[in-house]
């Protein structure tokens, strides 16, 4: 089995594609094996934790990250379709402060890799969707920190139709000159 890397426009944030196998049946595919991500993508660290959510339509959560104890994420979608987002935090890299969205879905089998040093978020554009995700570090809510979803410093371009719905600490993110940045 294959899995086929590609990077985006910010290069460390890689869209994964696994291999499905379809028959009248069904589908078949191996959603994670650590040899075969090593291999393909050349990150060695490993996953601690799997979290998954359910979210209705027009729900956005994020800008999520962790400060202190950083987290690498793997997303996938389980039902329903995402507009996923990664903002770069890291001050020494090349795209710190841009951002880069795409769309993951049930249907398209494509998994994120969000690294270390970036803000995470996603809004639902289907009936609802079900999202699994793997993250390197341990949830420390000590650790956590919220960047405002429409910060405009950040300016991304969110496919809405509508305003989202969002929860308080999502409502409430703090902006862009006051978040704790990466080295």
């Amino acid at each position: 089995m294959a899995l086929t890397v590609t990077p985006t426009e910010i290069p460390d944030v890689l869209l994964l594609q696994p291999d499905v196998f379809k028959d009248p049946r069904g589908y078949f595919f191996e959603s994670f094996n650590q040899a075969r991500f090593t291999e393909s993508t050349g990150i060695k660290h490993g996953f601690v934790q799997d979290n998954q959510s359910r979210s209705a339509a027009g729900v956005l959560r994020g800008l999520h990250y962790q400060y202190n104890c950083p987290q690498a994420k793997l997303i996938r979608v389980l039902s329903g379709v995402i507009f996923d987002v990664a903002v770069d935090l890291r001050r020494s890299s090349e795209t710190f402060g841009c951002w880069v969205g795409f769309e993951l879905s049930s249907d398209n089998h494509s998994q994120a890799y969000i690294p270390v040093g970036f803000a995470h978020g996603f809004l639902v554009l289907s009936e609802s969707a079900d999202i699994l995700y793997k993250t390197s570090e341990y949830w420390d809510p000590t650790s956590e920190y919220t960047l405002k979803w429409d910060d405009p410093t950040v300016g991304i371009t969110w496919p809405m139709q509508q305003e989202p719905i969002l929860a308080s600490k999502d409502a409430h993110g703090s902006a862009w000159e006051n978040c704790p940045f990466f080295a």
